[in-house]
């Protein structure tokens, strides 16, 4: 009798919180991807140019992210930054694979074991120097550019596309690149 309460009470709980997270969830981001992505075309270094802040890249300074292809033909994600605060450089390595097809840019990245978030390239330019990525939900944007900095008028292209989808772009955090 005791382990039916049990098994009732946690089905209870598990209800209950199924219901509490998709009432209380992040607005998900339902933008297209990019068609026509070229995989090898965007693997290599990225400089972050500016983000929404969460918390594994706070206080960072000279971001970048690595992509590279592994054995398999998942992509190894090496993000990185140096923390100002704590003064120490901070790394972390995941590994990404595409949603649907490679020629999409709507992949997901996992960097703690089976949980996987959404990284989707929305805008890129043609000679993949710049982009904009979005993550699963709002919370979560990147503007990236193989260079530490990126011109204005992409910038802007972004910023209002960004805006334009529902991203608070006044919250953005525009990354120190030294």
């Amino acid at each position: 009798m005791m382990d039916r309460k049990k098994s009732l009470l946690l089905l209870t709980a598990v209800a209950a919180g199924t219901t509490l997270y998709n009432l209380l969830k992040p607005v998900k981001s339902n933008t297209p991807v990019v068609q026509g992505f070229k995989k090898d075309r965007y693997l290599g270094e990225w400089y972050e140019i500016a983000r929404l802040d969460f918390f594994w890249e706070k206080n960072l300074k000279n971001v970048m992210a690595s992509y590279s292809l592994n054995d398999d033909g998942t992509i190894q994600v090496l993000n990185q930054g140096y923390d100002y605060v704590k003064e120490k450089n901070k790394q972390s390595r995941g590994k990404a694979i595409f949603v649907r097809n490679e020629d999409e840019g709507a992949l997901k990245v996992s960097f703690f074991g089976p949980f996987y978030s959404g990284y989707n390239v929305v805008m890129l330019d043609e000679e993949y120097q710049y982009a904009l990525v979005f993550g699963q939900n709002l919370d979560y944007m990147w503007l990236l550019s193989r260079e530490k900095t990126m011109p204005e008028a992409v910038k802007q292209q972004y910023l209002d596309y960004a805006e334009k989808c529902g991203y608070a772009i006044d919250k953005l955090v525009w990354t120190v690149q030294e």
